[in-house]
């Protein structure tokens, strides 16, 4: 069965190595912890009830509670599926990165890792041009070469 537990937003990933850690040393009965791509404040445990559950998480740090409803596992499938989305970026591009650190940045792609998902750039911006290479999840085209 699968369960929810509420967590501090920004936490989650914090609370899992908690959770993990504590099954290793006091043997709790969870077989998965995983925390969803796009739900904020929550991770799932996968274990055989709701009380071994909260065994698990009793006294953890930023974990605030099990909600006290079994998940369906169709309900998160959507979170642990890996999607193919295709790279649309090609050499030459002028991006904008949108997450962290360079967050806000123009760049110019000067290379696309289509197999590791990766695009490498050089920011306009910088004194020095120098090519940082980052997943193509954290880019988004600006203008196109064509």
């Amino acid at each position: 069965m699968i369960f929810a537990v509420r967590t501090t937003l920004g936490r989650e990933y914090s609370v899992v190595e908690s959770i993990a850690r504590a099954t290793r040393k006091f043997g709790y009965k969870v077989h998965s912890v995983f925390v969803p791509k796009d739900v904020k404040g929550y991770i799932f445990v996968e274990a055989p009830g709701s009380s071994d559950v909260r065994e698990a998480v009793a006294g953890i740090h930023n974990a605030r509670g099990v909600v006290d409803k079994v998940v369906n596992i169709e309900e998160v499938t959507e979170a642990i599926e890996s999607k193919h989305v295709e790279v649309k970026l090609k050499k030459g591009d002028l991006v904008e990165i949108v997450s962290d650190p360079f967050k806000g940045e123009k760049a110019k792609v000067i290379r696309v890792d289509e197999v590791k998902r990766e695009v490498t750039v050089e920011m306009i911006e910088a004194a020095i041009p120098i090519p940082t290479t980052l997943p193509v999840e954290t880019v988004r085209i600006i203008k196109s070469s064509d």
